[in-house]
């Protein structure tokens, strides 16, 4: 959008510095929008000096850009987001093509920059630029031009991953014990049915030290608990239908056929890799590159609220801070919520509400607000909204929602979000002292880093070099629920003719046909170590070997 232009509707401003030396001497008003004089400034509207003031912040802030009036750029007058405030949450959102991935590389940055870790999901593999300086061109000039701009090409230190080492990038594995019921029922896609019985194989498994590992794991467990003898081990919590186990079962194949298997197992990712600051002491940017399973939308949304999730456990409470020990961008986030159950949305609303008193900032990114359900939306405290598009019925009716979510303002919000150029977004945050600022079109800064992606070879050779390559790039298959439940079996089916143990032999007869003690239950042949001893009792004399369970039902695990 050129500065000869027009934003509909948008209202001026002054320098902050101006704004806040108001005095009693100042020109007064001579009607609502009559303009004040305030020292050497131009005279600007009321609602203008009310944006400066707004957004004239004492401690340290992210430049986000310069108001937008009137069809011109007034770059006296930055909008800017207070570093305490990024743990508050946000949302960015806009139709395709408005500059959304350019406004998430742009406070990634800046955060990086004041020391904040920063963790960014690649979707579409043009975010991997960041770690490269940006190319000057005529329009990367003009733009810094236009909103006063010190424009500078600059790289910053980022680390690449990819889900199960599938793409460029560093392996993220979670094994199924810590990924835990709720999020594996979203990725297999069961309904609250099958979610509950699920839950109790997990719950079965927690008990009985059977390590859910990777899928086999899985489906060893979910497979004997309907044989005849698993039955009886789920006396006193309740049973699992045949069916319904035949649709996990189900599920859990279609899903290792469309080659997804690799994402569970170990070594597990420690989340805390998230959380690290560079040498120099800016923060790490962390790049999930997603490219390779950008068409499995529900395994990626989903694996990024595990990683959400697996820090809320571990992070202590620090209450307000300074700043943020990581700020986390959710982008793609409609994928999340589609289709979910009542028991995910509920931990992804206490998650986001309780988060923030651990240090982590969430910013969910998508079209419209409308993606985001209310619960989620009231706890945003700040907004970078670009363009929307009103084509059809349905397009008006999510643009009068839009307008809906903001503070009152004097805009004509439904013609601005629909004159917005690329680059430009109406922005309102929360100042220092929580309480939102006033509502402004705001013409944004450019990245200093590459906007687009980096090389292949230089990516791979980021990946490889890098000192976390060698703790995660190979996959381990240890022994688990799978190898002890089939070992189990095995000593179950041996021949009689073999020799039976020393005890068994001198035990007195209890009645033709009856197997021995140690035969009695497949889960009693796990007892090889101690550890198992008492796999085939009671549940409640199991619980206090039951695994930890927090939000989503993910497991709690100690560092």
């Amino acid at each position: 959008m050129s500065d000869s232009e027009t934003v509909p509707a948008a209202t001026a401003g002054t320098t902050p510095a101006a704004a806040a030396a108001r005095t009693e001497g100042s020109a007064p008003a001579t009607g609502g929008n009559s303009p004040e004089v305030i020292g050497s400034a131009a005279a600007l509207p009321r609602e203008a000096l009310e944006i400066a003031s707004g957004y004239a912040f004492s401690g340290p802030a992210l430049d986000l850009g310069a108001l937008l009036w009137d069809a011109r750029c007034l770059p006296d007058v930055q909008i800017r987001i207070p570093l305490p405030m990024l743990n508050r949450h946000g949302l960015v959102a806009g139709a395709t093509g408005t500059g959304k991935t350019k406004t998430l590389q742009l406070v990634a940055e800046q955060l990086s920059a004041q020391g904040v870790p920063v963790f960014l999901a690649d979707i579409k593999g043009d975010v991997s630029g960041i770690s490269a300086p940006g190319i000057p061109n005529d329009k990367v000039q003009g733009r810094a031009a236009d909103v006063h701009q010190k424009w500078a090409p600059t790289g910053f230190p980022s680390e690449f991953y990819a889900l199960g080492g599938m793409g460029y990038g560093i392996p993220v594995r979670a094994t199924i014990t810590s990924f835990g019921p709720v999020l594996l029922s979203k990725v297999l896609q069961l309904n609250q049915t099958q979610e509950q019985s699920l839950g109790l194989i997990f719950h079965y498994a927690d008990q009985k030290g059977l390590e859910l590992v990777d899928l086999k794991d899985l489906r060893a467990v979910a497979t004997f608990l309907t044989s005849d003898e698993g039955k009886a081990e789920l006396k006193g919590i309740g049973g699992l239908s045949t069916a319904t186990a035949g649709v996990i079962l189900r599920s859990l194949t279609a899903f290792e056929a469309q080659g997804m298997s690799p994402f569970f197992g170990e070594p597990e990712f420690d989340t805390s890799e998230l959380l690290r600051v560079a040498g120099d002491g800016r923060g790490v940017v962390s790049v999930l590159e997603l490219p390779e399973v950008q068409d499995k939308p529900q395994l990626f949304s989903t694996f990024l609220m595990w990683l959400l999730a697996d820090l809320f456990h571990d992070l202590p409470e620090v209450g307000d801070s300074e700043k943020p020990k990581l700020v986390f961008f959710f982008d793609e986030a409609h994928l999340l919520f589609n289709d979910a159950s009542k028991a995910f949305l509920d931990s992804i609303t206490q998650t986001v509400r309780l988060i923030r008193s651990k240090g982590v900032g969430v910013f969910f990114v998508t079209q419209t607000p409308k993606d985001v359900p209310a619960d989620v939306l009231g706890q945003l405290g700040n907004r970078v909204q670009h363009a929307l598009r009103a084509f059809t019925p349905d397009d008006q009716k999510a643009l009068k929602a839009t307008v809906k979510t903001f503070p009152n303002s004097p805009y004509d919000l439904e013609e601005v979000l629909t004159g917005l150029g690329t680059g430009e977004a109406v922005i309102t945050v929360l100042s220092e002292k929580g309480a939102p600022t006033p509502v402004a079109v705001t013409r944004l800064r450019a990245p200093e880093s590459l906007m687009g992606p980096v090389d292949v070879g230089v990516l791979d050779a980021a990946v490889t070099g890098s000192a976390l390559y060698g703790r995660y790039a190979q996959a381990v298959d240890r022994e688990s629920a799978y190898e002890k439940l089939t070992a189990a079996e095995a000593a179950r089916q041996r021949p009689a003719r073999e020799p039976a143990a020393p005890e068994a032999a001198s035990a007195p007869s209890k009645g033709r046909g009856k197997a021995p003690k140690e035969d009695a239950s497949v889960v009693e042949q796990v007892v090889g170590s101690g550890m198992f001893k008492s796999l085939a009792r009671s549940v409640g004399t199991q619980i206090g070997r039951e695994i930890t369970r927090s939000l989503f039902g993910t497991a709690r695990r100690k560092r």
